[in-house]
C-alpha cells in the first residue's frame, strides 16, 4: 500500500481576475476550489494512474469536514485524524497573469494528535510506500520528518520524501528510497548555484552520499534527471505544452515515478511516467487526467 502524509491540508480557492488593483474592489472572471495538500495531490494523481493509496493527515472544523468529503468524491481512501479545535486552512490563489497567494495558518497539532498519527504509521509493513511532502506547520516539531523515519526504520518501507533544505538534509541517514529536490532547491542546500547539468549531477552524487538511494531533480523546461543507487544517470527532456499551472506539478512528478516504479520496477520507466504526469499538470489548470498523462507519456516516446 502507498501512504501519504499532509500536515497542513487545505481547500485551494482559486480566483481568476483580468487585472489585480490593490485597495480596490477586485471582481472575479471564475472561480475554482481543489483540495490542496502536497500529500493529497500525490494521492490523487496515484489514483488517476490507477494506484491505491491511503492518505494520512491532519483536519479541522467546517473546512476539514470539506476537504475530507472533498477527497473521498475524487475515489481517494481517506484516514485523517480530526483535530478538536480551529479550521483546516484555506489558500487563496489570485490569477492575474502573475499569480498571487495568500494562505492560511491552519489548526494547532497537538501531542496528542502526533501520537495517533504515529500510531497510524505503526501499522506499516514490508513493501509498504511512505510519501512525506513539502513543509511543515509551525505547530509541529521541527524533527517530525527525522521522527517518523527513525519510528519506521529497519521495517522494510520506502520512504518517498520531497521536501527542502533542512526537513531533507537531516531525514538522509535514514536511507529514503527516492528524494526529489529541483535543481535551485539542489543548489540551496550546498549554497551555491547550479549552472549545468555537471554540477547537477555532482550535487545530486553528494546527496546520496550522505544517504538518499536515488535522487530525482526536476529541472523545469530543461527535464529532469535522475541518479540511481545503482549508480546510472538518466536524463530526460519534457513533452511540447503550455505551462498554465505551478501547483501539484512537483507532487505529479513524484506520483508518476513511484506508478512507473511499481510497474517492473524499472527506473528509467519511473523517471519517463514523473515527468510525462509532472508536465500533464503543468499544462492544464488542474492535476493531470489520465488522458492528458498519456498523451504526455507518448510525446516522451
Amino acid at each position: 500500500m502507498i501512504y501519504t502524509v499532509t500536515f497542513n491540508p487545505a481547500l485551494d480557492y482559486v480566483v481568476f481576475l483580468d487585472e489585480m488593483k490593490l485597495g480596490d474592489i477586485n471582481r472575479s472572471k471564475r472561480e475554482s476550489i481543489f483540495y490542496g495538500g502536497k500529500g493529497i495531490n500525490v494521492s490523487n494523481v496515484l489514483n488517476t494512474l490507477g494506484r491505491e493509496t491511503t492518505a494520512l493527515g491532519f483536519v479541522a472544523g467546517f473546512t476539514g469536514k470539506a476537504i475530507e468529503e472533498g477527497v473521498a468524491s475524487l475515489g481517494i481512501h481517506a484516514d485523517f485524524i480530526h483535530l478538536p479545535e480551529g479550521n483546516s486552512r484555506i489558500n487563496v490563489k489570485v490569477k492575474h497573469g502573475d499569480e498571487t497567494e495568500i494562505n492560511g495558518q491552519g489548526p494547532v497539532i497537538t501531542e496528542q494528535a502526533i501520537d495517533s498519527l504515529f500510531a497510524k504509521l505503526d501499522t506499516l509493513v514490508e513493501g509498504d510506500i511512505l510519501v512525506l511532502a513539502g513543509s511543515i506547520p509551525n505547530t509541529l516539531p521541527e524533527d517530525i520528518y527525522e521522527r517518523i523515519l527513525a519510528r519506521l526504520e529497519n521495517k522494510g518501507i520506502l520512504f518517498v520524501v520531497d521536501a527542502t533544505k533542512d526537513l531533507l538534509l537531516n531525514v538522509l541517514k535514514y536511507h529514503p528510497f527516492l528524494i526529489k529536490p529541483n535543481n535551485h532547491e539542489l543548489g540551496e542546500m550546498f549554497h551555491t548555484v547550479c549552472k549545468t547539468k555537471e554540477d547537477i549531477e555532482h550535487y545530486a552524487k553528494e546527496l546520496q552520499n550522505m544517504g538518499a538511494r536515488n535522487v530525482l531533480i526536476s529541472m523545469a523546461g530543461d527535464g529532469a534527471m535522475l541518479i540511481t543507487e545503482e549508480g546510472e544517470s538518466f536524463q530526460i527532456g519534457t513533452p511540447k505544452g503550455k505551462v498554465v499551472n505551478s501547483v501539484g506539478a512537483g507532487d505529479s512528478m513524484v506520483a508518476g515515478f513511484i506508478a512507473g516504479y511499481l510497474n517492473n520496477g524499472s527506473y528509467e520507466e519511473a523517471l519517463k511516467f514523473g515527468t510525462a504526469a509532472g508536465s500533464a499538470t503543468a499544462f492544464s489548470e488542474d492535476l493531470t487526467t489520465y488522458e492528458m498523462f498519456s498523451r504526455m507519456l507518448e510525446q516522451l516516446g
